[in-house]
């Protein structure tokens, strides 16, 4: 149960880093597709495919702020760091 609270918590903590960045996070049913970044209308993006388990979507929204070169100045949690420094959570 530690695994998907933390999971849970972290996902929550990148969907939290992701707003103060400016993107818009869209979970929704996306069928086969991962999901990931995009822009609409000039503002950032990242759409995650609900019908994905929580660590699924949270890898994506991991690679999509690991892309972002602002990140770096923002505040998280040190596993949130080490994830996002990797550019994709371990496992």
């Amino acid at each position: 149960m530690t695994v998907v609270a933390d999971t849970l918590g972290l996902l929550q903590e990148a969907l939290q880093l992701a707003g103060d960045l400016g993107y818009r996070v869209r979970e929704e049913p996306l069928g086969d597709l991962p999901g990931g970044p995009c822009t609409v209308g000039g503002a950032p993006h990242v759409l995650l495919n609900l019908e994905h388990s929580v660590a699924a979507r949270l890898d994506v929204l991991v690679k999509a702020l690991a892309a972002d070169p602002r990140v770096a100045a923002e505040p998280k949690s040190r596993l949130l760091a080490a994830r996002l420094a990797a550019g994709t959570p371990p496992g």
